[in-house]
């Protein structure tokens, strides 16, 4: 009786703080699951496939380097860090658990703000503890739609960008720093996908996507599960991969492939303009300070030669594909009677409906090898947990960004390999809990709501069997 006497609406914070402190020692709350966090032990991931040849291992090394290496302006290796940026490094946004992963713990965004002499301020939704973000603007401020990434950062007061004077953009009003909620209605943020296995999923033929996705039709039906390709197929006009194929990297499957995806983000994350993306995205006067392309072909390198690889030769964005195409998958946690039992009801009640558990890949050549199909790609069989298609998610996770096929409310189904060790979840990474992240599922016109029910009328106990299997992956 005492708890419903308190249980008033300017109390409710601390009876929920109550409730979830309130634990079973099996690890289960006395109202629902507990999300046990990000598991212990070794990080399982960042290692390279299993089976390359000499010649794969050298470009993956290299690869892994570059990704390491933090960018600059300008010290006269063309590095061309800026005008306008997120991050000096890849490294930086993928590092969890792992280089190649996703967000870590601690953000590394704030001391990037005012390295060098910058004169940055740190945005409201950027803290300490939060995740590594960036952020898009629904509408430019005429009006017209957006939908692109404005950086957070500027070179401005850089050591090494002298008489460059461009001005943040303007993010506020603030609100609150994780969810975004009361803030800027006009801007969305995003987090980074991890990168583990990224050369299986890049070597999955589309045809065997297309066959994944027409499968088990009935089912699908019941559940209101219409996931489609982000591609215009059959004859129709490009709007995504130039060729009208399946693109299958980023929140919506925006991009077709690892060189794309990594021409992308030196240019979109860094502002590093390369070899796909030629043009400084500010051409400010007084804040360009390299030729453009700044990445490119590296011909009068003298190479590092290992073996036949001669790495220097490729550019950083060759480089980073070759890294991320060669990075294995995460390794799984061993399996208990809880994760196994989990797995078996995450099926059953029709999650992997879209978290498709495995595809196998078709033969794949990896940079750096020979013109025979790499051993460590092909036929090789890649447990992803998704079926790299674009669902509709309903109005509470809805951004409004329409990339290709994708539309306002739509997103690729996020792999959920390694999703054992993420710190946050969701494309914005509003939250670090992952019953919180399946719950976010279920809102009006979501494709995921009738699992989501199936989700919710399971016993605790059966609950926190599929977060066990979940944080085992």
């Amino acid at each position: 009786m005492l708890l419903r006497r308190v249980a008033l609406k300017s109390f409710a914070g601390i009876v929920a703080a109550a409730l979830a402190a309130c634990v079973y020692a099996s690890g289960q709350s006395k109202t629902g699951p507990v999300d046990p966090g990000v598991r212990g032990g070794p990080a399982g991931a960042g290692a390279p496939l299993n089976g390359l040849t000499a010649d794969e291992a050298a470009f993956f090394q290299d690869g892994l380097a570059r990704f390491t290496e933090v960018e600059v302006v300008t010290n006269g290796a063309n590095n061309g860090l800026g005008p306008r940026f997120n991050s000096n490094q890849c490294l930086s946004c993928h590092a969890q658990p792992n280089a190649g992963g996703s967000s870590p713990a601690r953000n590394p965004q704030l001391q990037i703000a005012t390295l060098n002499g910058a004169k940055n301020t740190v945005p409201w939704f950027i803290t300490q503890s939060g995740p590594i973000r960036e952020a898009r603007f629904k509408r430019s401020s005429n009006g017209a739609k957006d939908g692109e990434v404005h950086d957070l950062f500027v070179i401005t007061g850089r050591t090494d960008a002298p008489g460059c004077n461009i001005t943040q953009p303007d993010f506020l009003p603030a609100g609150d720093p994780r969810t975004g909620q009361r803030g800027n209605r006009n801007i969305i943020f995003r987090i980074p996908t991890p990168l583990f296995g990224g050369g299986l999923i890049e070597a999955i033929p589309d045809s065997a996507i297309l066959a994944n996705m027409a499968s088990d039709a009935t089912t699908k039906s019941k559940l209101r599960i219409s996931g489609h390709a982000n591609a215009h197929l059959s004859g129709n006009v490009n709007l995504s991969a130039n060729d009208g194929t399946i693109t299958r990297f980023g929140w919506k499957a925006q991009n077709k492939s690892l060189l794309m995806f990594a021409g992308e983000a030196y240019n979109v994350e860094m502002g590093i303009s390369n070899q796909l993306f030629p043009q400084e995205r500010d051409e400010t006067p007084g804040c360009l300070f390299n030729a453009t392309p700044e990445d490119t072909l590296n011909f009068t390198t003298t190479p590092v030669t290992t073996g036949n690889s001669n790495t220097a030769v490729i550019s950083d964005i060759e480089a980073f594909a070759d890294f991320m195409r060669m990075l294995a998958p995460p390794t799984p946690a061993p399996a208990t009677p809880s994760s196994e039992s989990g797995r078996s009801r995450f099926a059953k009640i029709g999650c992997a409906e879209c978290h498709t558990p495995s595809f196998t890949t078709g033969k794949m050549i990896a940079s750096g090898s020979s013109t025979s199909p790499s051993a460590a790609l092909s036929n090789q069989t890649a447990n992803l947990f998704s079926d790299l298609l674009v669902h509709h998610m309903g109005e509470g996770l809805a951004d409004g960004i329409t990339q290709g096929g994708a539309g306002p409310d739509e997103f690729r189904t996020a792999p959920l390999w390694g999703v054992g060790q993420r710190v946050f979840f969701l494309h914005d990474g509003r939250t670090s809990n992952l019953v919180e992240a399946i719950r976010a599922h279920r809102s009006r016109a979501s494709e995921a709501n009738k699992v989501i029910e199936r989700f919710n009328k399971l016993s605790v106990q059966e609950q926190q069997e599929i977060i066990d299997f979940l944080r085992s992956l």
